[in-house]
């Protein structure tokens, strides 16, 4: 929980304050007294009688109450100071730089474990350990630099690194990035990243608080809280932009299931991120690119307008927009040829609109008039104006600096002369103003804020599954794989589509099951995990000769206990799955069936529950959607039908949470069904 007392606190005590300022405790004492911290600073120091022109108390015991406490000591003291902060002095929040806690050792796991337990006992709140502290309005309580001015119109940040948190700060700073509120959590022994986002989204402001949110993490262990919070604050027009980082180990696994080689951790984060609405990031530059970006009015559409006097940045800009699913659309109307008449000659206006090197700020306002007012097709134009160094361009960034302001469309600054134009780019962002160095990395950031999908709605119908048929074959039935009669009755009772099949565990069985089918037949092995690995497919089978023949082939492999019999089915291999991911829940995936899986890795996936609207965006998110709608004259798959395949499996899992991996695949599709011909699930309860 975050108390009052940490976010606005009547007094503050340092303990291991010092006169040294290249500590931590005499850098934060420096800070809080530079801040202008309005309550009561006290200090301790064994050694010291006076710090930083503040009375030092030599005993935690002397010190008068306090709402704040930030320490900056050996771990092995802390402990005993906080007990006493909280039990004898009313202190409600602790910050804690000291490292040597479970980032180091058993026994430091330990001292955290009681720290927690200590402040939990007085519902106060903890801050770290291992962490750089907190920078709010009211007071700043870090012991580094940088140290932004901070505005309520600037980015909310919350970092699980302290290192990271001042890079990021220092990148976009010089940039004119602005900050409402840092938050350094550190070891995250009782707050973490989830707990703060709670605490925005819970005190949000619509008049006040700020509507960006950046968050660095290394470790999500409360998806649900940051997937309930996030999208809460998008709701409530909010943009938020994350890191996770530590990733890779999840890039292989071994598993049993296409889902489960398909679907890592990694994947559950992306499917996290996309169902809050957040918008992922993959390093530092890019999220302080896609914050600079938040902080302009939102763009509604992709069409684009790049205003350049160079000719070589427009390019790549234009390259990287339209690769990445932007638009910057041919002009060619009345109006921009009268636009041309007010440009010096050999000037374009086709998009890029170039108005040479020798174009005046006069004119750079005239085009931008023309965009705002009559060029109907453009949602946002960005502007791209450097300097030789031939003279000074602060005419041409004042006029940039109005039209912002001014414009009824999103209009975005690329001033690359940082060096040449150096002051006249800092008088430019002092008013307020972002500027983007690189055009193609604001490209790349405009893209992914623009394609990043709103959160999933709070509440939607699901569809009608019997549950209590499900609940009584799941609770029946042990950890493993699900014997194949119990797995055709889960998908009976989630009423997805499925081949009409008989278990054949003798030879006559196998002929009666095709005489009554109709031939040809489909024949598969009952036991082995992968049974096109094992040769455990036959197709096509016509006769009864061969359905015999092949029977006592099947019945020879290794593990096989019976042969499936399906009459043959036409249609385009499709592929649903689901994965239960720890905390996070099931993923959903959907792709290409048969071998295309591995061949293509072409797979879209998505946090349950989904309704028919994602389940859909999920298919047409697919690079094979052309194929699998059809194409060049070949049938292709009735996409609704396959998106409630995907509903139902959303429901099947949500109604049985010990599935643990479920495949469907492949499903055949054609414009009049989607059937389920293959279909394994594997449970794992108490997961």
């Amino acid at each position: 929980m975050i108390t009052e007392q940490l976010i606005n606190p009547g007094s503050i005590v340092v303990v291991g304050g010092s006169n040294d300022i290249t500590k931590p405790g005499g850098k934060v004492l420096k800070n809080i007294i530079d801040g202008n911290f309005s309550g009561d600073i006290y200090v301790t120091n064994i050694k010291e009688d006076e710090v930083q022109g503040l009375k030092s108390y030599k005993d935690v015991s002397e010190l008068p109450e306090a709402d704040l406490a930030v320490i900056a000591i050996a771990a092995r003291f802390v402990t005993d100071v906080v007990d006493f902060l909280a039990r004898q002095k009313n202190t409600r929040a602790f910050i804690i730089f000291s490292a040597g806690f479970s980032e180091e050792s058993e026994e430091g796991k330990k001292l955290e474990k009681e720290l927690v337990e200590i402040v939990n006992s007085v519902n106060g709140t903890l801050i770290g350990p291992n962490c750089i502290g907190v920078l709010t309005p009211q007071h700043s309580s870090v012991f580094t630099y940088p140290i932004p001015k901070l505005t309520s119109q600037g980015c909310d940040f919350i970092s699980g690194s302290g290192a990271t948190a001042c890079f990021i700060m220092e990148a976009g700073i010089p940039n004119g990035l602005t900050f409402a509120n840092v938050f350094s959590v550190g070891n995250s022994a009782q707050v973490g990243v989830e707990e703060v986002l709670k605490y925005l989204d819970e005190t949000f402001d619509n008049e006040k608080s700020s509507k960006v949110k950046l968050l660095y993490i290394e470790n999500i262990s409360k998806p649900r809280m940051l997937l309930k919070h996030a999208s809460s604050l998008i709701r409530k027009g909010c943009k938020v932009a994350a890191v996770k980082a530590g990733s890779s180990e999840a890039g292989s696994r071994a598993a049993s299931s296409h889902t489960g080689a398909l679907a890592t951790s990694d994947d559950a984060v992306d499917a996290l991120f996309k169902k809050a609405g957040i918008v992922r990031c993959h390093g530092r530059e890019e999220l302080i690119n896609v914050a600079s970006v938040f902080m302009h009015p939102q763009t509604k559409g992709n069409k684009i307008a790049v205003i350049t006097h160079a000719g070589g940045p427009a390019v790549m800009l234009t390259d990287q927009l339209e690769k990445e699913g932007m638009e910057v659309p041919y002009i060619d109307t009345p109006e921009s040829q009268e636009l041309l008449t007010h440009l010096f000659p050999g000037s374009s206006v086709s998009n890029p609109i170039d108005f040479l090197a020798t174009g005046t700020a006069e004119q750079l306002g005239i085009i931008i008039d023309y965009v705002n007012e009559k060029f109907k097709n453009i949602d946002a134009m960005i502007v791209i104006f450097g300097t030789p160094g031939l003279f000074p361009v602060f005419n041409v960034y004042d006029l940039l600096d109005k039209k912002i302001k001014e414009s009824k469309k999103p209009l975005f600054a690329v001033l690359p002369s940082v060096l040449t134009a150096k002051e006249e780019v800092d008088d430019f962002i002092s008013k307020g103003n972002i500027n983007f160095p690189d055009e193609v990395a604001l490209g790349k950031a405009l893209c992914k804020v623009y394609k990043t999908p709103p959160p999933d709605e709070e509440v939607f119908e699901r569809p009608q599954i019997n549950s209590s048929k499900i609940r009584e074959i799941v609770d029946n039935s042990p950890d493993g794989y699900l014997e194949q009669q119990k797995v055709l009755q889960l998908l009976d009772a989630a009423q997805i589509p499925r081949a009409e099949e008989a278990i054949a565990k003798t030879v006559e069985e196998a002929v009666e099951a095709a005489e009554k089918s109709g031939l040809p037949v489909a024949m598969k092995v009952i036991g082995p995990v992968h049974k096109s690995d094992v040769g455990g497919v036959i197709l096509n089978v016509k006769n009864i000769e061969s359905v015999k023949k092949e029977f006592e082939k099947l019945m020879d492999i290794k593990d096989t206990t019976a042969v499936l019999m399906q009459p043959m089915l036409s249609g385009m291999e499709v592929f649903a799955g689901a994965k239960y991911e720890e905390n996070f829940g099931h993923m959903i995936l959907c792709g290409m069936g048969g071998i295309f899986i591995e061949v293509l890795k072409d797979v879209s996936m998505w946090l349950a529950p989904v309704n028919e609207n994602i389940a859909t965006k999920m298919i047409q998110n697919l690079k094979s959607y052309g194929i699998i709608k059809g194409t060049r004259g070949q049938e292709g798959v009735n996409v609704k039908l396959f998106a409630d395949v995907l509903v139902r499996l959303s429901a099947l899992v949500e109604a049985a949470p010990e599935i643990y991996e479920l495949d469907l695949n492949p499903l055949l599709g054609n414009p009049e069904k989607v059937i389920a011909v293959d279909a394994r699930m594997n449970l794992k309860k108490n997961v």
